[in-house]
Protein backbone atom coordinates (compact mmCIF):
# COMPACT_ATOMS: atom_id res chain seq x y z
CA UNK A 1 0.00 0.00 0.00
CA UNK A 2 1.29 3.37 -0.84
CA UNK A 3 2.07 5.82 1.77
CA UNK A 4 -0.29 9.07 1.56
CA UNK A 5 1.71 11.95 2.23
CA UNK A 6 0.38 15.70 2.20
CA UNK A 7 2.79 18.14 0.72
CA UNK A 8 1.53 21.80 2.32
CA UNK A 9 2.70 25.19 0.18
CA UNK A 10 2.32 28.69 -0.21
CA UNK A 11 0.60 30.47 3.03
CA UNK A 12 0.24 33.82 4.52
CA UNK A 13 3.35 35.07 3.95
CA UNK A 14 5.99 37.41 1.68
CA UNK A 15 7.64 34.07 0.50
CA UNK A 16 4.34 32.47 -0.59
CA UNK A 17 6.08 32.27 -4.30
CA UNK A 18 9.01 30.51 -3.48
CA UNK A 19 7.14 28.05 -1.05
CA UNK A 20 4.99 27.00 -4.36
CA UNK A 21 7.98 26.67 -6.40
CA UNK A 22 9.76 24.56 -3.49
CA UNK A 23 6.85 22.37 -3.01
CA UNK A 24 6.32 21.51 -6.89
CA UNK A 25 10.56 20.41 -6.81
CA UNK A 26 9.95 18.31 -4.26
CA UNK A 27 6.41 16.83 -4.95
CA UNK A 28 8.55 15.92 -8.30
CA UNK A 29 10.98 14.35 -6.43
CA UNK A 30 8.65 11.59 -4.52
CA UNK A 31 8.75 8.27 -5.67
CA UNK A 32 6.12 8.10 -6.96
CA UNK A 33 5.56 3.55 -6.92
CA UNK A 34 5.69 4.23 -2.81
CA UNK A 35 3.80 7.22 -2.20
CA UNK A 36 0.53 8.87 -3.52
CA UNK A 37 1.37 12.26 -2.92
CA UNK A 38 -1.27 14.99 -1.76
CA UNK A 39 -0.64 18.62 -2.97
CA UNK A 40 -2.39 21.20 -0.30
CA UNK A 41 -1.91 24.64 -1.59
CA UNK A 42 -2.97 27.49 1.25
CA UNK A 43 -3.78 30.89 -0.20
CA UNK A 44 -2.89 34.16 0.56
CA UNK A 45 -5.84 34.37 2.13
CA UNK A 46 -5.62 31.04 4.73
CA UNK A 47 -7.88 29.04 2.04
CA UNK A 48 -6.89 25.25 1.69
CA UNK A 49 -7.06 23.68 -1.65
CA UNK A 50 -6.06 20.52 -3.19
CA UNK A 51 -5.91 18.63 -6.77
CA UNK A 52 -3.86 18.26 -9.89
CA UNK A 53 -4.29 21.24 -11.05
CA UNK A 54 -1.95 22.81 -8.65
CA UNK A 55 1.06 21.10 -10.21
CA UNK A 56 1.23 22.69 -13.27
CA UNK A 57 3.31 26.11 -12.47
CA UNK A 58 1.90 28.23 -14.87
CA UNK A 59 -2.08 27.97 -13.44
CA UNK A 60 -0.28 30.13 -11.00
CA UNK A 61 -0.19 33.04 -13.20
CA UNK A 62 -4.01 33.08 -12.52
CA UNK A 63 -5.18 32.30 -8.90
CA UNK A 64 -8.70 33.19 -9.24
CA UNK A 65 -9.00 30.51 -12.46
CA UNK A 66 -6.42 28.21 -10.52
CA UNK A 67 -8.85 28.19 -7.63
CA UNK A 68 -12.07 27.41 -9.57
CA UNK A 69 -9.95 24.19 -10.47
CA UNK A 70 -9.18 22.54 -7.42
CA UNK A 71 -11.07 21.97 -4.10
CA UNK A 72 -11.08 23.79 -1.12
CA UNK A 73 -10.19 21.63 1.57
CA UNK A 74 -9.65 21.34 5.59
CA UNK A 75 -8.58 19.13 8.85
CA UNK A 76 -9.87 19.17 11.86
CA UNK A 77 -8.36 19.99 14.85
CA UNK A 78 -9.06 16.91 16.21
CA UNK A 79 -6.47 14.12 17.53
CA UNK A 80 -6.11 11.19 15.59
CA UNK A 81 -8.33 12.43 12.57
CA UNK A 82 -5.82 12.83 9.58
CA UNK A 83 -8.33 13.09 7.29
CA UNK A 84 -8.70 15.80 4.38
CA UNK A 85 -12.14 16.92 4.36
CA UNK A 86 -14.01 18.83 1.98
CA UNK A 87 -15.23 22.12 3.12
CA UNK A 88 -18.73 21.79 0.76
CA UNK A 89 -20.94 19.66 2.69
CA UNK A 90 -22.14 16.46 0.76
CA UNK A 91 -25.59 15.54 -0.97
CA UNK A 92 -28.58 16.87 1.35
CA UNK A 93 -26.21 18.24 4.11
CA UNK A 94 -24.56 15.21 5.09
CA UNK A 95 -21.54 16.56 6.39
CA UNK A 96 -18.01 16.72 5.21
CA UNK A 97 -16.96 14.57 2.79
CA UNK A 98 -13.33 12.90 3.18
CA UNK A 99 -11.13 13.74 0.01
CA UNK A 100 -8.28 11.64 1.13
CA UNK A 101 -6.78 10.06 4.12
CA UNK A 102 -3.21 11.34 5.14
CA UNK A 103 -0.57 9.00 6.35
CA UNK A 104 2.35 11.81 6.75
CA UNK A 105 2.80 15.48 5.95
CA UNK A 106 5.76 17.34 4.76
CA UNK A 107 5.46 21.30 5.05
CA UNK A 108 7.12 23.29 2.28
CA UNK A 109 5.94 27.00 3.66
CA UNK A 110 8.71 29.81 4.16
CA UNK A 111 8.38 32.43 6.58
CA UNK A 112 6.03 34.35 9.24
CA UNK A 113 2.62 31.88 9.79
CA UNK A 114 4.18 29.28 7.84
CA UNK A 115 7.81 28.12 9.37
CA UNK A 116 7.20 29.73 12.22
CA UNK A 117 5.63 27.31 14.38
CA UNK A 118 2.10 27.94 13.40
CA UNK A 119 1.23 25.85 11.40
CA UNK A 120 3.79 23.01 13.50
CA UNK A 121 1.21 23.52 16.08
CA UNK A 122 -1.40 22.90 13.81
CA UNK A 123 -0.04 19.43 12.78
CA UNK A 124 0.95 18.86 16.67
CA UNK A 125 -2.74 19.12 17.38
CA UNK A 126 -4.14 16.56 15.07
CA UNK A 127 -1.23 14.27 16.02
CA UNK A 128 0.17 13.36 12.32
CA UNK A 129 3.46 12.34 11.60
CA UNK A 130 5.19 15.24 10.26
CA UNK A 131 8.85 15.87 8.67
CA UNK A 132 10.59 19.56 10.26
CA UNK A 133 11.07 21.35 13.50
CA UNK A 134 7.97 21.05 15.70
CA UNK A 135 6.77 24.31 17.08
CA UNK A 136 9.24 25.05 19.54
CA UNK A 137 12.48 25.04 16.95
CA UNK A 138 10.44 26.82 14.27
CA UNK A 139 9.46 29.90 16.68
CA UNK A 140 13.08 29.90 17.72
CA UNK A 141 14.99 29.22 14.52
CA UNK A 142 12.46 31.95 12.49
CA UNK A 143 12.98 34.72 15.41
CA UNK A 144 16.42 35.95 14.67
CA UNK A 145 16.66 37.34 17.81
CA UNK A 146 15.69 34.82 20.23
CA UNK A 147 17.93 32.04 18.07
CA UNK A 148 21.11 34.42 18.29
CA UNK A 149 20.57 34.56 22.46
CA UNK A 150 20.30 31.09 22.89
CA UNK A 151 23.50 29.76 20.51
CA UNK A 152 25.26 32.89 21.89
CA UNK A 153 24.45 31.29 25.13
CA UNK A 154 25.69 27.25 23.99
CA UNK A 155 29.00 28.48 23.01
CA UNK A 156 27.71 29.21 19.06
CA UNK A 157 29.50 32.57 17.69
CA UNK A 158 26.97 35.56 16.38
CA UNK A 159 28.00 38.92 15.52
CA UNK A 160 27.17 41.79 18.07
CA UNK A 161 23.69 42.72 17.70
CA UNK A 162 20.89 45.54 19.38
CA UNK A 163 16.97 44.57 18.57
CA UNK A 164 14.29 46.53 18.71
CA UNK A 165 10.27 46.71 18.51
CA UNK A 166 8.34 48.43 16.03
CA UNK A 167 6.55 50.37 19.29
CA UNK A 168 9.91 50.99 20.84
CA UNK A 169 11.07 52.77 17.60
CA UNK A 170 8.15 54.42 17.67
CA UNK A 171 8.09 56.02 20.65
CA UNK A 172 11.67 56.73 21.38
CA UNK A 173 13.88 55.83 18.64
CA UNK A 174 16.69 58.37 19.86
CA UNK A 175 17.28 55.21 22.55
CA UNK A 176 17.09 52.77 19.80
CA UNK A 177 19.73 54.97 18.22
CA UNK A 178 21.85 55.44 20.64
CA UNK A 179 22.20 51.56 21.72
CA UNK A 180 22.83 50.76 17.95
CA UNK A 181 25.88 53.63 18.20
CA UNK A 182 27.27 52.96 22.11
CA UNK A 183 27.14 48.95 21.40
CA UNK A 184 27.89 48.95 17.21
CA UNK A 185 30.14 50.88 14.75
CA UNK A 186 28.69 51.56 11.47
CA UNK A 187 27.56 49.99 9.00
CA UNK A 188 25.11 47.57 10.26
CA UNK A 189 23.02 45.72 9.04
CA UNK A 190 18.97 46.13 9.48
CA UNK A 191 16.80 43.24 9.70
CA UNK A 192 12.94 41.83 9.95
CA UNK A 193 13.62 39.63 13.07
CA UNK A 194 11.21 36.76 11.69
CA UNK A 195 11.40 37.25 7.73
CA UNK A 196 13.31 35.11 5.24
CA UNK A 197 14.34 35.26 1.29
CA UNK A 198 15.89 38.65 2.26
CA UNK A 199 13.04 40.28 2.45
CA UNK A 200 13.55 43.74 3.97
CA UNK A 201 16.90 44.18 5.01
CA UNK A 202 19.25 47.12 4.37
CA UNK A 203 22.51 48.45 5.16
CA UNK A 204 23.18 51.84 6.96
CA UNK A 205 26.33 53.33 6.80
CA UNK A 206 25.29 56.49 8.62
CA UNK A 207 22.43 57.54 11.22
CA UNK A 208 19.95 59.14 8.25
CA UNK A 209 20.53 55.46 6.55
CA UNK A 210 19.98 53.78 10.14
CA UNK A 211 16.35 55.30 10.37
CA UNK A 212 15.58 54.85 6.73
CA UNK A 213 16.27 51.04 7.01
CA UNK A 214 14.47 50.33 10.44
CA UNK A 215 11.66 52.31 9.00
CA UNK A 216 11.66 49.97 5.83
CA UNK A 217 11.96 46.92 7.92
CA UNK A 218 9.40 47.75 10.69
CA UNK A 219 7.05 47.07 7.81
CA UNK A 220 7.17 43.41 7.43
CA UNK A 221 7.88 43.02 11.72
CA UNK A 222 7.58 43.66 14.88
CA UNK A 223 10.80 42.91 15.79
CA UNK A 224 13.75 44.56 14.65
CA UNK A 225 17.31 43.38 15.22
CA UNK A 226 20.29 45.26 13.89
CA UNK A 227 23.98 43.83 13.75
CA UNK A 228 27.59 44.89 13.25
CA UNK A 229 28.01 44.26 9.91
CA UNK A 230 31.09 42.31 8.72
CA UNK A 231 32.37 44.02 5.89
CA UNK A 232 34.99 41.56 4.68
CA UNK A 233 32.22 38.80 4.36
CA UNK A 234 32.11 35.51 3.02
CA UNK A 235 28.90 33.41 2.77
CA UNK A 236 28.89 30.18 3.06
CA UNK A 237 25.79 27.71 3.39
CA UNK A 238 25.34 24.26 4.77
CA UNK A 239 22.36 21.87 4.74
CA UNK A 240 22.01 19.54 7.83
CA UNK A 241 20.01 16.88 8.46
CA UNK A 242 18.08 14.63 10.56
CA UNK A 243 17.06 15.38 13.83
CA UNK A 244 18.65 17.05 17.53
CA UNK A 245 20.35 13.31 18.30
CA UNK A 246 21.75 11.90 14.87
CA UNK A 247 22.05 14.44 11.95
CA UNK A 248 24.45 14.80 9.17
CA UNK A 249 26.12 17.68 7.23
CA UNK A 250 26.26 18.33 3.40
CA UNK A 251 28.67 19.82 1.27
CA UNK A 252 29.15 23.61 1.50
CA UNK A 253 27.83 26.10 -1.17
CA UNK A 254 29.31 30.00 -1.47
CA UNK A 255 26.04 32.16 -2.94
CA UNK A 256 27.72 34.69 -5.22
CA UNK A 257 25.90 37.80 -4.74
CA UNK A 258 25.12 40.84 -7.16
CA UNK A 259 25.27 43.43 -4.33
CA UNK A 260 26.81 44.02 -0.57
CA UNK A 261 23.79 41.96 0.37
CA UNK A 262 22.65 38.97 -0.87
CA UNK A 263 19.00 39.72 -2.42
CA UNK A 264 15.78 38.27 -3.11
CA UNK A 265 16.95 38.34 -6.48
CA UNK A 266 20.12 36.77 -6.26
CA UNK A 267 18.88 34.00 -4.37
CA UNK A 268 15.52 32.51 -6.46
CA UNK A 269 16.62 33.75 -9.96
CA UNK A 270 19.77 33.41 -9.97
CA UNK A 271 20.94 36.97 -10.04
CA UNK A 272 18.56 38.13 -13.17
CA UNK A 273 14.65 38.82 -13.27
CA UNK A 274 14.18 35.43 -15.72
CA UNK A 275 11.67 33.05 -14.18
CA UNK A 276 12.58 31.70 -10.70
CA UNK A 277 13.29 27.65 -10.12
CA UNK A 278 14.03 28.37 -6.11
CA UNK A 279 17.07 28.35 -4.32
CA UNK A 280 18.16 25.81 -6.89
CA UNK A 281 18.15 28.66 -9.54
CA UNK A 282 20.69 31.07 -7.42
CA UNK A 283 24.10 31.20 -8.73
CA UNK A 284 26.41 29.15 -6.26
CA UNK A 285 29.80 27.19 -6.13
CA UNK A 286 29.32 24.03 -5.09
CA UNK A 287 31.59 22.43 -3.10
CA UNK A 288 32.46 26.34 -1.74
CA UNK A 289 36.39 26.96 -2.63
CA UNK A 290 37.52 26.42 1.32
CA UNK A 291 40.74 25.26 2.96
CA UNK A 292 39.74 21.62 4.30
CA UNK A 293 39.64 22.62 7.79
CA UNK A 294 37.62 25.54 7.38
CA UNK A 295 35.34 23.35 5.59
CA UNK A 296 35.12 20.72 8.40
CA UNK A 297 34.81 23.19 11.32
CA UNK A 298 31.72 25.23 9.53
CA UNK A 299 30.06 21.64 9.03
CA UNK A 300 30.27 20.89 12.80
CA UNK A 301 28.81 24.69 13.81
CA UNK A 302 26.18 23.54 11.54
CA UNK A 303 25.17 20.62 13.15
CA UNK A 304 25.88 22.05 16.44
CA UNK A 305 23.46 24.98 15.65
CA UNK A 306 20.77 22.12 14.94
CA UNK A 307 21.46 20.45 17.93
CA UNK A 308 21.61 23.86 19.96
CA UNK A 309 17.92 24.38 18.48
CA UNK A 310 16.78 21.17 18.36
CA UNK A 311 15.96 20.98 15.05
CA UNK A 312 14.29 17.90 12.98
CA UNK A 313 13.65 17.37 9.09
CA UNK A 314 16.67 19.45 7.16
CA UNK A 315 17.29 22.85 7.59
CA UNK A 316 20.03 24.90 6.19
CA UNK A 317 22.63 27.23 8.42
CA UNK A 318 24.21 29.95 6.90
CA UNK A 319 27.21 31.50 8.06
CA UNK A 320 29.29 34.23 7.87
CA UNK A 321 33.43 34.19 7.12
CA UNK A 322 35.52 37.18 7.98
CA UNK A 323 38.13 37.49 5.96
CA UNK A 324 39.33 40.46 7.72
CA UNK A 325 40.03 37.86 10.63
CA UNK A 326 39.20 34.40 9.93
CA UNK A 327 36.09 34.84 12.21
CA UNK A 328 33.27 32.11 11.51
CA UNK A 329 29.85 33.33 12.74
CA UNK A 330 26.52 31.75 12.51
CA UNK A 331 24.29 34.34 10.49
CA UNK A 332 20.83 32.40 10.69
CA UNK A 333 19.15 29.36 10.33
CA UNK A 334 16.11 28.26 7.39
CA UNK A 335 14.53 25.27 9.17
CA UNK A 336 12.67 24.69 5.88
CA UNK A 337 15.09 26.15 3.28
CA UNK A 338 14.22 27.32 -0.61
CA UNK A 339 14.04 24.35 -2.71
CA UNK A 340 14.45 22.19 0.59
CA UNK A 341 18.66 22.88 -0.42
CA UNK A 342 17.82 19.18 -2.66
CA UNK A 343 20.89 20.53 -4.63
CA UNK A 344 23.65 20.48 -1.60
CA UNK A 345 22.01 17.04 -0.56
CA UNK A 346 22.95 15.40 -4.44
CA UNK A 347 26.41 16.98 -4.38
CA UNK A 348 26.73 15.43 -1.33
CA UNK A 349 25.53 12.10 -2.99
CA UNK A 350 21.80 11.64 -1.62
CA UNK A 351 19.73 12.40 -4.51
CA UNK A 352 16.19 14.80 -4.21
CA UNK A 353 13.98 11.24 -3.93
CA UNK A 354 16.33 9.91 -1.20
CA UNK A 355 15.93 13.45 1.01
CA UNK A 356 12.08 12.59 0.50
CA UNK A 357 12.30 9.47 1.71
CA UNK A 358 14.11 10.46 4.50
CA UNK A 359 11.74 12.76 5.57
CA UNK A 360 8.65 10.83 5.65
CA UNK A 361 11.03 8.41 7.75
CA UNK A 362 12.12 10.73 10.04
CA UNK A 363 8.26 11.99 10.31
CA UNK A 364 7.57 8.49 11.55
CA UNK A 365 10.40 8.05 13.86
CA UNK A 366 9.62 11.07 15.78
CA UNK A 367 5.68 9.83 16.09
CA UNK A 368 7.21 6.55 17.77
CA UNK A 369 9.36 8.49 19.89
CA UNK A 370 6.42 10.94 21.00
CA UNK A 371 3.67 8.31 21.43
CA UNK A 372 6.46 6.35 23.79
CA UNK A 373 5.88 9.75 26.08
CA UNK A 374 2.66 10.15 28.91
CA UNK A 375 0.48 13.07 28.34
CA UNK A 376 -2.55 12.53 30.84
CA UNK A 377 -3.24 10.10 33.80
CA UNK A 378 -5.74 7.91 33.67
CA UNK A 379 -7.35 9.62 36.98
CA UNK A 380 -10.00 11.82 37.14
CA UNK A 381 -9.62 14.15 39.83
CA UNK A 382 -13.05 15.31 39.57
CA UNK A 383 -14.03 11.59 40.98
CA UNK A 384 -12.27 12.05 44.28
CA UNK A 385 -13.71 12.51 47.69
CA UNK A 386 -12.95 15.72 48.96
CA UNK A 387 -13.79 18.16 45.87
CA UNK A 388 -11.65 20.71 45.63
CA UNK A 389 -9.63 22.32 48.85
CA UNK A 390 -10.11 26.31 49.56
CA UNK A 391 -13.45 27.01 47.64
CA UNK A 392 -16.58 25.80 47.37
CA UNK A 393 -18.42 24.98 43.84
CA UNK A 394 -22.26 25.49 44.27
CA UNK A 395 -24.72 23.93 42.28
CA UNK A 396 -27.94 24.81 40.54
Amino acid sequence: MKTNVGVFFGGRSVEHEISVLSALQAINAFDKEKYDVVPIYISKEGKWFTGPALLDIENYKDMKALEKKTQEVFMKPVYGDYNLYASKTGLFGKGNPVVKELHVVIPVLHGTNCEDGIFEGVLETIGIPYAGCNTLSSAVGMDKIMMKMILASDGVPVVDFVWTTDKAWGHDREEVIRKVEEKLAYPVIIKPANLGSSVGIGRADNREQLIQKIDNAEQFSDRIIIERCVEQLQEINCSVLGDAEDCMASILEEPIKTGEILSYTDKYMGGSKTESRGMAASDKRIPADLPDEVTERIRRMAMQTFRSLACHGVSRVDVMIDNADGSIYVNEINTIPGSLSFYLWEASGISFGQLMDRLVKLAYKRKREIDRKTFSYDTNIFTMKGGLKGGKIKGK
